[in-house]
């Protein structure tokens, strides 16, 4: 049976695909983000502790991250790797995690940055394959082929990228200029905008033949919409349907999700309302309203 699972800032709602709210586990602390790992799954609270539970109704500590914040972790080759502020990763080695050194010496990490001033972040990770693929914001899109042995940059700094997802042989990383998608494994990428009112892309997944994208005018998050294109991602078509005209705020990186087979997507808002879709985007039902903040939308079978 599909569940929802939404990540806030009070815990993590478990919803089926009607909307029906299943139960509230980790309450009183913030998710700051899910993963799964097979049927088991990972989380990160308060971006701090990394928490695991193998499919049962309980979760065990694995460890905590000292001085940084936690933002995405995810089960790749490489094996389960944390992003986290500052531009780091971090591989769970037992009970604990380990640095992973080989990032720290990236091609280009040098040049990574915030427009703000402040030190970048890993934002998303993501594989295909033998490949993994990690998100630097601002840095680009990193791969690696072998087991997190080294890391190749593969697309331009400037792209300023929010989330990197891959699907039927091809790679996605939503940015500040639109959706770029790469199929030779981010050799070389392309880039598109056409039907986006605004081209500041923060979040994409892959659902059935389609690709949904959240854009919106700038950072501010004005004129927020949710989009969907073919695989290629050459023109976009927002959808109206059982959703509002425009939301005011972005839908974030971590706030939109679907399954590959195209049966469910779902997305969530700023202020706390989830909608979900059963035709791969085209038309969304609201399901919950008034969550408490947030952070990370992800469907499991």
């Amino acid at each position: 049976m599909p569940q929802i699972l939404v990540g806030t800032r009070d815990g993590l709602h478990r919803f089926d695909a009607s909307g029906s709210l299943i139960g509230v586990e980790h309450a009183g602390r913030e998710v700051t983000t899910i993963a799964r790992e097979g049927w088991e799954l990972w989380a990160i609270l308060d971006g701090k502790e990394v928490v695991h539970t193998a499919g049962v109704d309980w979760w065990f500590h694995v460890a905590n991250l000292s001085g940084l914040r936690g933002n995405c972790i995810a089960d790749t080759r490489a094996g389960v790797i944390v992003g986290t502020s500052e531009g780091h990763l971090f591989r769970i080695a037992g009970e604990g995690v380990e640095r992973v050194e080989s990032f720290e010496k990236a091609p280009g990490r040098k040049e990574w940055f915030t427009p703000w001033g402040g030190p970048p972040d890993t934002r998303s990770i993501t594989e295909d394959g033998d490949t993994v693929y990690v998100n630097v914001h601002v840095g680009g899109v990193l791969r690696s082929s072998d087991h997190g042995e080294s890391w190749q940059p593969t697309i331009d700094i400037g792209a300023d990228i929010h989330s990197v997802t891959t699907g039927h042989g091809r790679v996605y990383a939503a940015g500040a200029h639109g959706l770029n998608v790469s199929q030779d494994k981010g050799e070389t990428w392309v880039a598109s905008d056409e039907g986006l009112r605004g081209s500041y892309c923060r979040s994409v997944t892959v659902c059935g033949d389609t690709v949904l994208v959240s854009a919106a005018d700038g950072p501010g998050g004005a004129h927020s919409g949710v989009y969907r294109s073919s695989l290629g991602g050459g023109s976009f078509e927002r959808t109206t349907q059982g959703i509002p005209k425009w939301f005011s705020k972005n839908i974030d990186t971590m706030w939109l999700d679907a399954f590959p087979n195209g049966s469910l997507a779902a997305f969530g808002t700023e202020d706390g309302n989830l909608y979900a879709s059963t035709d791969q985007g085209r038309s969304w039902s609201q399901i919950a309203g008034g969550l408490p903040g947030m952070t990370r939308v992800q469907l499991i079978p």
